[in-house]
């Protein structure tokens, strides 16, 4: 097996086979060729590798979403078909996952922010660093694309608390407790215990295995998960055109990305906390 990717890389443990996302130096940013590198491994990987699939990062976190100078490139000029057909292909990269044929674990430390977290929920199996922080994008510029999705997993109204607050996060065990995610970890731990996670899953037959997903992912199908990805695309490419996301884009143009988040920044929303008035001003001074 001969996987030659440059913004990926596939390593073999037993049953399992990690897909890691290997661009350390760029926060594991989701670029078009990580993207397109990514679906293809996952296609490989149908007929190759383990029974089983992880997904980790490489370096300090797991990955910081889109990458703003590729895939979320901020503008002030939006076409929206176009913009719409690029949201919804990156969906369909995640519903791969969720349709593959075995078991795919994702395996998060350090930081999983925005179009990051959407890969991990259409994974089979989540586990977590105690310590990582699993974040909303930090720029109101969208809407109707991240926390929707998450709300079969976390429910609407930890979705909406989620959703409302210009970069907002969580940590491993709060993942947990809100049901996006299995297993909270130390992070020293978290290799050791996916692959021993895999381990276990492998001893079921890949046939059976195949069934079990297939069965399990019609049920929540039934409860409406396919449906709650299949209009994100559309309700976040109308909002790209509102006057008042055209507007912030321009202001971030001119002030430029590093203070824009700056200035949008929050501290988590989970445990809830009071913190000093003072850190209440007005985000586009």
């Amino acid at each position: 097996m001969d996987f030659d990717y440059r913004n990926i890389r596939i390593e073999h443990a037993g049953p399992l086979t990690w897909i890691i996302l290997n661009r350390p130096d760029k926060a594991n940013a989701l670029s078009n060729e990580l993207l397109d590198e990514f679906s293809d491994a996952l296609k490989r990987l149908q007929d190759e590798g383990g029974a089983v699939i992880a997904i980790r990062g490489e370096g300090r976190g797991f990955s910081s979403g889109y990458d703003l100078d590729q895939v979320g490139k901020l503008g002030t000029s939006v076409d929206p078909v176009a913009d719409r057909e690029r949201l919804r292909r990156n969906l369909e990269r995640y519903l791969a996952m969720w349709d593959h044929p075995k078991p795919v674990i994702a395996a998060v430390h350090g930081y999983c922010m925005a179009g990051a977290t959407q890969m991990c929920v259409y994974a089979d199996i989540t586990v977590v660093t105690n310590d990582a922080r699993i974040s909303e994008p930090t720029l109101p510029i969208g809407g109707g694309y991240i926390a929707p999705v998450w709300t079969p997993l976390v429910g609407p109204k930890r979705a909406k608390e989620l959703a409302f607050i210009p970069g907002n996060s969580i940590d491993g065990r709060t993942a947990v407790e809100w049901g996006w995610a299995n297993h909270s970890v130390p992070a020293e731990e978290l290799i050791h215990a996916v692959e021993f996670l895999a381990h276990r899953i492998a001893k079921t037959p890949p046939a059976v295995l195949r069934i079990k997903k297939l069965s399990i992912n019609r049920a929540a199908e039934a409860c409406g998960f396919r449906d709650a990805s299949s209009a994100v695309a559309e309700m976040d490419a109308l909002l790209h055109l509102t006057p008042s996301v055209l507007e912030l884009r321009k202001w971030v143009a001119e002030v430029g990305l590093k203070h824009a988040i700056e200035a949008y920044r929050s501290p988590p929303s989970t445990p809830l906390t009071a913190p000093d008035p003072n850190t209440y001003r007005n985000t586009q001074e």
